[in-house]
């Protein structure tokens, strides 16, 4: 056991198992006592490496993540302090693996519940070893303007209360955790504040004792008082009672056991902690006490008395000399966070993303506010879920089929396409799905698949400023365009594409209105005039369809309608329906093990 000072402001700790909060608590105390360095060199979290962004006061900072304790302890050498926050399961391994580590000196263990049999392994070796366990069960321990483990003396306004931005003179040590929280704030109202602070833990077997500490308080210069909160249970006490007996310690003592009430009960009572359970006499709080008192130690006649123990005791070493009251110190005012700051109405943040489409913050995701639950319940399908997303609104039935069966029919058009070719080539060149779909997806354009955009605006166009199929045909003419949406390379006007013979059908038979869509065939029968392939083909006809869905359904305002088709909707139906099969065609090559694709020499035209 370490025989003076445990840390100082030059401390710096590993942390086991990453805990956000914890760890900014820590570094939040750091800023606010003035260290220049982080008291969290690095946190090993297994299974990850990386950084952690936190906060140092204003600044953001990226704390170190080891994946083994191992590599951490030779990563930062000149961190002693092992915080393990890692669960009761394996809180003994990870702490022991730790002792072994010749940087480490103190290993603070959180956990409660650990295994005795482990606990008692890990002190034996922290002891041969000259090294210090604080716990299991405990938040840690605390050095007043130096350095905390973890969660110790809770949150910021609660350190500030208890001035422990700045070192006092009193060394405390207890068993409990949450009363040190108490004993910290009134050690804070009665003397000139806290020196050093630990909670050894409540199991019944800490790794140090209320003795160890206070004999290392009494080595401790600036310590000048020591207060001492046992509790009914085991006999740690009494060691202390045989050190004040022996004259170990030649500063003042004030001690309180608590537990008194243990004699109201017939039977053997447990209080909170596990080592708090009333046995046998000697181990009462009654006896504690009294035997304490009797070694010289100031115990008062009851805890409501402590506090004004505490106080008597310290005025009267500033009387005698003894003791020079610390001045205060202003701290720095600590950054609020900004989620705080929001939540609390100090702030205004702007944000850096607008969505009207979903909203994944509730008990389940909505799509345009519908939630997820009743999307599956009422049989909604893809075209349904489209127009929610895409529309933000529900559409007829009518509507989201025609979405559904544009979506099947432009699903693939064969291997030899531009799309399909490169997804066919890209898998097999061994690249994974989403590389091979991406290539493909890629030529989508005025080319391929743009042409259903196209078809659909200069149609609108067109239709809107009451051309006659003549004067829009002639126009685009003149302009050096081709009629997006008319003309197809097999195809012919006695061999019409069965795909647009279906959307024509379901149109006129589900649509209130196909005026777009009839416009495009009267398009269509001036073309064929010209040449027998300059036939509608299926962009103009679902690009034409498209419009009357628009325009028929009565749910979209003109100036709406425009932006949809200037958007560019009718091309994301297209990448949407495509990337079906190219994905099919990623799977078929993967599936038949095809080799790497070389382009026969003899279908390239080598010329100079």
């Amino acid at each position: 056991m370490a025989t003076g000072q445990l840390f100082s402001r030059s401390t710096q700790a590993l942390f086991y198992n990453y805990k956000q909060l914890p760890i900014q608590r820590m570094l939040d105390f750091d800023f606010l006592c003035g260290r220049e360095t982080p008291s969290v060199a690095g946190i090993i979290n297994p299974g990850a490496e990386g950084f952690q962004k936190l906060f140092f006061g204003q600044e953001e900072i990226a704390i170190p993540v080891h994946s083994a304790i191992e590599a951490a302890c030779a990563t930062h050498p000149t961190a002693d302090v092992f915080i393990n926050f890692a669960s009761y399961r394996s809180a003994a391994a990870s702490s022991m693996a730790a002792l072994k580590q010749p940087t480490i000196r103190v290993v603070a263990i959180i956990a409660e519940g650990v295994p005795e049999s482990d606990t008692k392994q890990l002190i034996a070796y922290a002891k041969a070893n000259n090294k210090v366990v604080i716990g299991p069960a405990t938040v840690g321990g605390i050095q007043a303007g130096a350095f905390k483990i973890g969660d110790t003396a809770g949150t910021i306004d609660n350190i500030i209360q208890c001035k422990l931005y700045r070192p006092g003179s009193v060394g405390f040590v207890s068993k409990s955790g949450g009363m040190s929280n108490e004993l910290y704030n009134t050690i804070a109202r009665v003397t000139d504040g806290l020196y050093e602070g630990i909670a050894i833990g409540g199991d019944v077997f800490p790794g140090s004792t209320l003795s160890d500490h206070v004999l290392r308080f009494n080595n401790i210069p600036q310590v000048k008082m020591m207060v001492v909160l046992g509790e009914l249970g085991g006999r740690d006490e009494y060691s202390l009672v045989e050190a004040l007996k022996q004259g170990k310690i030649n500063k003042p003592v004030v001690a309180w056991v608590s537990g008194t009430c243990a004699r109201l009960f017939k039977s053997e009572v447990q209080f909170g902690h596990a080592g708090a359970k009333s046995g046998g006499e000697m181990e009462s709080a009654q006896a504690k006490n009294e035997a304490l008192r009797e070694a010289g130690a100031i115990v008062p006649t009851s805890f409501e008395a402590f506090e004004g123990a505490i106080k008597e005791t310290f005025e009267k070493l500033v009387e005698q000399g003894k003791t020079t009251p610390v001045k205060e110190i202003q701290p720095p005012q600590i950054p609020e966070d900004l989620n705080v700051a929001i939540k609390s109405g100090k702030v205004r943040a702007p944000t850096h993303i607008i969505s009207t489409i979903s909203d994944d913050r509730g008990e389940e995701p909505c799509y345009a506010g519908v939630p997820m639950s009743s999307i599956v319940e009422q049989g909604y399908g893809v075209g349904d879920v489209i127009s929610l997303l895409w529309f933000k609104r529900s559409l007829p039935r009518y509507c989201t089929q025609f979405i559904e069966i544009c979506i099947m029919l432009c699903a693939d058009h064969g291997p030899c396409v531009s799309g399909a070719h490169n997804t066919i080539v890209t898998a097999r060149a061994g690249k994974d799905l989403v590389s091979s779909l991406v290539s493909g997806l890629l030529t989508i354009g005025p080319r391929f698949g743009g042409a259903i955009d196209d078809a659909a605006r200069y149609f609108k166009d067109a239709y809107d400023k009451g051309l006659s199929p003549y004067e829009f045909v002639e126009s685009m003419k003149k302009k050096g365009i081709r009629v997006p949406g008319i003309g197809h390379r097999i195809k012919r006007g006695d061999n019409r594409d069965k795909r647009v013979e279906l959307l024509q059908l379901y149109g006129r038979t589900n649509f209130p209105s196909v005026k777009y869509m009839e416009y495009a065939v009267e398009v269509e029968t001036y073309t064929l005039s010209k040449a027998n392939n300059l036939v509608l083909n299926v962009d103009g006809a679902i690009g034409s369809l498209f419009l009357d869905l628009l325009a028929g359904s009565g749910m979209f305002s003109k100036p709406e309608i425009d932006e949809i088709v200037e958007i560019g909707y009718l091309n994301g139906l297209f990448v949407l329906a495509r990337s079906i099969g190219l994905i099919g065609h990623t799977f078929d090559q993967k599936r038949l093990k095809q080799p790497l694709y070389r382009h026969p020499w003899e279908d390239v035209l080598y010329t100079k």
